[in-house]
């Protein structure tokens, strides 16, 4: 009797020996099959191949208008930086203002460094910048990643779980201007003034008519392309954002953000009842070994689609720093 209850003892034993082995196994498989799921530069966290192409596929962007007699042909250049502090949020103080992480994506900021969805007329006002000059102005846009690699954001709001995986890349330079107008001077722009450049939900828009994304190479910046150029070595992938130039006269901002301020026609004339402001211009460029998979970050449904390139502007400066950069470019300097 003794020797069979010791047998049966040890056939039980076996048994649930190989039962925590199966039960370990499946986890294993399971946590291995999660892994897979999220792991960077999965198919599934990248944009189509559709959407990507050579440089030399890509078409030049559409050509200056020619100066007229009466242009403002001036430039001023802004130094604020390239996010080196790592000022980042996903938040759009210009679109949804007071709502915590209503943009449900990543962005990068450069000048005021305390802009968030929270961020006052008030609290610009009085927060550091890293712009030479004093410039306070907030300037941001969406941040752009490589898929191979896995960022900190990984699971977070605005990151991973909302579909914008991959390391956010910094920008290897930020290049900030302020244009003039090819056929008349330019009168200072508003104190306060807000600006959105770009459709954000341009993959989903029935209209193409709000798309401002210019994708391009080092050495090739503005090549008028709303596909993500496949560069070579040597030359990473550029942003050009160009903001609307011609104000109403009226108000620094206005329901939906853009009727206060809209774009010329094609030779640089506003519309009537417009002002030309100057043109604020923001070039992006990155350093990416070529091959490497991309992706800017976007709203959840618009799965990360290079036409939603967007960037906004948010005025905090001097009504003294406003009236040179209108004088410097009327008078046709580089300041």
């Amino acid at each position: 009797m003794g020797i069979q209850r010791c047998s049966r003892r040890k056939t039980l034993l076996k048994r649930a020996a190989g039962a925590v082995v199966s039960v370990t196994l499946a986890l294993a498989a399971a946590v291995a099959a999660v892994a897979a799921a999220h792991r960077p530069g999965d198919e599934r966290d990248a944009p189509p191949d559709s959407l990507y192409a050579a440089l030399a596929e890509l078409p030049p962007a559409a050509p200056e208008p020619a100066a007229g007699p009466d242009a403002s042909t001036g430039s001023v250049t802004v130094d604020c930086g390239r996010n080196e502090r790592g000022h980042r949020n996903t938040d759009n103080v210009v679109t949804s203002p007071g709502l915590v992480g209503g943009a449900h994506h990543t962005h990068d900021y450069v000048g005021n460094t305390t802009t968030d969805a929270r961020s006052t007329a008030a609290s610009l006002a009085a927060a550091p910048t890293t712009c030479a000059g004093g410039d306070r102005s907030a300037y941001f846009w969406p941040v752009l990643r490589r898929l191979d690699r896995e960022g900190p954001d990984t699971g977070a709001h605005g990151g991973g779980r909302h579909g914008n995986t991959g390391r956010i890349l910094l920008p290897s330079s930020v290049r900030i201007d302020y244009l003039g107008n090819p056929v008349s001077k330019v009168v200072p722009h508003p104190a306060g003034l807000r600006m959105i450049t770009g459709d954000p939900v341009a993959a989903t828009a029935t209209t193409d008519a709000r798309v401002r994304a210019e994708w391009g190479c080092s050495g090739s910046p503005r090549r008028g392309a709303t596909r993500y150029p496949r560069c070579p070595d040597g030359g990473g992938p550029t942003r050009t954002l160009t903001f609307p130039s011609c104000w109403n006269g009226l108000h620094p901002d206005s329901e939906g953000h853009r009727s206060h301020i809209v774009f010329p026609a094609a030779n640089g004339v506003c519309p009537p009842a417009t002002f030309p402001v100057p043109k604020l211009r923001v070039t992006l460029r990155y350093e990416l070994p070529g091959g490497v998979p991309y992706a800017v970050d976007s709203f959840p449904e618009q799965h990360r689609h290079p036409r939603t390139d967007h960037a906004m502007f948010v005025d905090v400066t001097t009504e003294a720093r406003r009236t040179r950069i209108a004088r410097c470019l009327n008078e046709g300097r580089r300041c």
